[in-house]
């Protein structure tokens, strides 16, 4: 692979950049009040690409044929399953009531994010639910091997039209990374290449494999709606949010539920959870003057909604109101499911 610019010139931009942003920012606060938005703004979205490059990161890596290790595992998954045995995490279902729930972000309703949201997800707005249930936990490798060893991956009444061109096209047969050594399979990580763990969550598959897996074993994506009125009520306000699997544990790995996590188990962190949603404006959504109104509303179309954050995602970014977004294709995120019914 060539890559250019180089790493010194991309530092040295970086260090230029930095300097006149600083330079700005000492400046006399009514000066630069009307800035400050933007620079927050701006902080965000720079966190938002420290996970993309972290990814990127994985998906060059993979591509070598030696699969290198970027940094050794820490210890915090093999302790966790020494101290509780290694039992998977049985999957339950949580009822919820139909009724009329408010959707989106409030200021003052979360404060790991210190006030701050993203424009996509505004305005407040009632949205009505009918009963649902939501799987208690994020689905397992084990799980969806079953789904490929029951040839899931031949069988194209369980695909989207467009999923199943992606299937033939780009012959996918498992998820992003995984291959077949010594009649097992094994996946690539950031620590180097690994035996499948069953009890793991499923990562690194497409929106199409997500819907296909759900259809196999009769039940559905939850809407992001749903997934929102489940999380709000799963965290606090202000609640500690680093007990999950987030950037600030550096596992960049998905670990499995541990039996005695509260329900729902993985609500935060480890994937990102695809929903059943299109990725579209709010009711009554209008994109701020200027450029910073191309962020968000001129993605709005193709793509679906992910909820939860990821292994890679940094707390700070934690709100059950956040919503992320890639095309219906895209594997090389930690990306995988919950189910609903």
């Amino acid at each position: 692979l060539l890559s250019r610019p180089t790493v010194s010139e991309v530092m040295q931009y970086r260090r230029f950049v930095d300097e006149r942003i600083m330079e700005l920012l000492d400046g006399p606060l009514e000066q630069i009040a009307s800035l400050l938005p933007i620079v927050e703004l701006g902080l965000h979205h720079e966190q938002q690409h420290q996970e993309l490059i972290v990814t990127d990161i994985k998906h060059v890596l993979s591509r070598n044929p030696l699969l290198p290790t970027f940094r050794e595992a820490k210890q915090g998954s093999p302790e966790r399953r020494a101290k509780f045995g290694g039992e998977p995490r049985s999957l339950d279902w949580l009822e919820r009531e139909g009724g009329v729930y408010e959707i989106g972000f409030r200021p003052g309703d979360d404060s790991n994010s210190m006030g701050f949201a993203f424009d996509n997800e505004s305005p407040r707005h009632a949205a009505l639910l009918h009963p649902y249930r939501l799987a208690s936990r994020l689905v397992t490798c084990g799980e969806y091997l079953r789904f490929m060893e029951d040839e899931g991956y031949q069988r194209p009444e369980l695909w989207l039209s467009l999923g199943w061109q992606m299937v033939c096209e780009q012959r996918w047969d498992a998820p992003l990374y995984w291959f077949r050594k010594d009649g097992s399979w094994w996946q690539f990580t950031l620590s180097g290449a690994r035996l499948v763990d069953a009890d793991e969550p499923v990562c690194h598959i497409s929106y199409f494999e997500a819907d296909a897996y759900a259809r196999w074993c009769d039940a559905r994506l939850p809407t992001e709606f749903e997934w929102e009125v489940v999380a709000r009520d799963a965290v606090e306000p202000g609640e500690d949010v680093t007990c999950y699997n987030l950037l600030e544990r550096e596992q960049f790995h998905p670990c499995p539920a541990t039996p005695t996590a509260p329900l729902p188990c993985q609500i935060y962190g480890d994937v990102w959870q695809w929903t059943a949603s299109p990725y579209s404006p709010y009711p009554g959504y209008r994109p701020p003057d200027g450029a910073i109104g191309e962020y968000n509303g001129k993605f709005m179309c193709n793509q679906f909604v992910l909820r939860g954050g990821s292994c890679a995602t940094p707390a700070d970014h934690i709100r059950p109101t956040y919503r992320n977004f890639f095309p219906p294709s895209a594997r090389w995120q930690f990306t995988g499911m919950r189910l609903a019914r």
